[in-house]
């Protein structure tokens, strides 16, 4: 057919398959949810179902050898994304932002970008059975107007919504103006545990 794909949206995934550095990240979040009363209190007043560090930790890979070392794998996965996405940068694109969620059973986060970002992200610690999937938007939902919906048996790149399961080791990297969500996992599921990011210029 005569028909070519325009606009790509680039999605990244990879493995770190490091068991001691997951135990050791492990370790860190948990102790990181039991210590850091700032940020339980902010996930309890913001309705966020476990804890997160988001609103109350900002050097987390000064504080943390093992957070640190995670933090120099990413920037070479990072670095190699922002070549995938052809972007014309004067220099390596830095660590801006770096946060702990520790979800449990139930819980999600709904749809949102990351502004002020280049590149965004999300590694997976502890991925339980019944963990919610990150949920994907095409960034031109808004501007559908009349388009019907499409077959179920469209091509992933053709699809409205885009499902990612992780799992222990599980990378994930995109453009920050991509549109995500965390879907709710199982209510008596256990924790889960991710370590989210952003990049800047």
């Amino acid at each position: 057919m005569p028909v070519r794909t325009l606009f790509a949206t680039q999605f990244y995934e990879a493995e770190l398959g490091e068991p001691e550095l997951l135990e050791g990240l492990e370790r860190s979040c948990r102790a990181l949810a039991e210590d850091d009363r700032a940020g339980r209190r902010w996930s309890r007043e913001n309705g966020y179902r476990g804890y997160t560090s988001y609103a109350s930790l900002d050097d987390l890979p000064e504080r943390d050898p093992d957070i640190a070392l995670l933090v120099r794998r990413l920037n070479r996965h990072v670095a190699d994304f922002a070549q995938a996405c052809a972007f014309e940068l004067p220099r390596r694109l830095k660590l801006d932002s770096l946060w702990v969620n520790v979800l449990r059973g139930g819980g999600g986060h709904s749809g949102h970008i990351h502004p002020h970002s280049v590149i965004s992200g999300t590694f997976y610690v502890a991925v339980p059975p019944g963990s919610g999937a990150l949920k994907l938007e095409d960034p031109r939902l808004p501007m559908m107007m009349a388009a019907p919906p499409r077959t179920p048996d469209a091509p992933e790149e053709l699809r409205t919504f885009v499902y990612a399961q992780p799992r222990a080791g599980s990378l994930f990297l995109w453009e920050s103006w991509l549109r995500h969500e965390v879907v709710p996992g199982a209510k008596a599921g256990a924790e889960r545990i991710s370590i989210s990011f952003n990049y800047r210029a």
